[in-house]
């Protein structure tokens, strides 16, 4: 009894010194940001046609669905585009199957590269951390079809904790490894959580804004 109400207690503390953190660093990075988020807005505005954000649906804690911020990176009707690719072409369609990307996507923008590239595209999701989507640590919030896909039978456990902007499959390939691959580390991550874990998982991604590896 005493160890479940000691266990029951450190979670709670953790959860609580998580949410402050991510109040406070979501509150700087839009303040100080704001001036870099105009640019790169007005980037994206006269780089393609289309709006400048990106918005798509994602899942978050306890399979809570919620509006998913991004600059926009790919031209209009990416979807579509996508569909014709994948049908004319078996060799994107067994990447794309195993990797949910392109390596080479004929979609993205050139600006959109850059923005790939230094994971710039990703800032607007400081408004999902302040507003409570997100959390600035936590396993990468999935489309539903990707869970069903690759993560059906461990969906409970990875939706058991607030998803997050970086993460363990952030730092340990990102793009490179498969779903499969992304799925054991993010499940390795709720196993392991911690705030001195977070602090760890933050610091090795400030170093990847500015090399793009398995970043597109």
């Amino acid at each position: 009894m005493y160890i479940q109400s000691s266990i029951r207690k450190k979670t709670y503390l953790y959860e609580a010194l998580k949410r402050a953190f991510d109040i406070c660093f979501s509150s700087a990075v839009l303040l100080l940001g704001f001036p870099l988020f105009l640019l790169i807005g007005i980037g994206v505005l006269f780089s393609s046609k289309g709006p400048i954000l990106h918005v798509q649906k994602r899942v978050g804690k306890k399979g809570r669905v919620f509006r998913f911020y991004k600059f926009r990176t790919m031209q209009q009707g990416s979807e579509k585009i996508l569909g014709e690719l994948l049908e004319k072409n078996p060799k994107m369609q067994q990447e794309w199957n195993t990797f949910c990307k392109l390596k080479n996507d004929p979609r993205i923008t050139k600006f959109g590269k850059f923005l790939r590239a230094t994971s710039l595209d990703e800032f607007p999701q400081f408004w999902n951390v302040l507003i409570g989507d997100l959390s600035i640590v936590g396993p990468r919030p999935m489309f539903a079809s990707e869970i069903k896909k690759y993560a059906q039978k461990q969906a409970r456990k990875i939706l058991s904790v607030k998803p997050g902007l970086t993460g363990i499959w952030q730092v340990s390939g990102r793009s490179t490894l498969s779903m499969n691959e992304r799925v054991l580390l993010e499940l390795s991550y709720v196993d392991k959580r911690s705030f001195l874990l977070d602090l760890k998982l933050i610091c090795k991604t400030v170093p990847l804004l500015f090399f793009s590896k398995g970043a597109y």
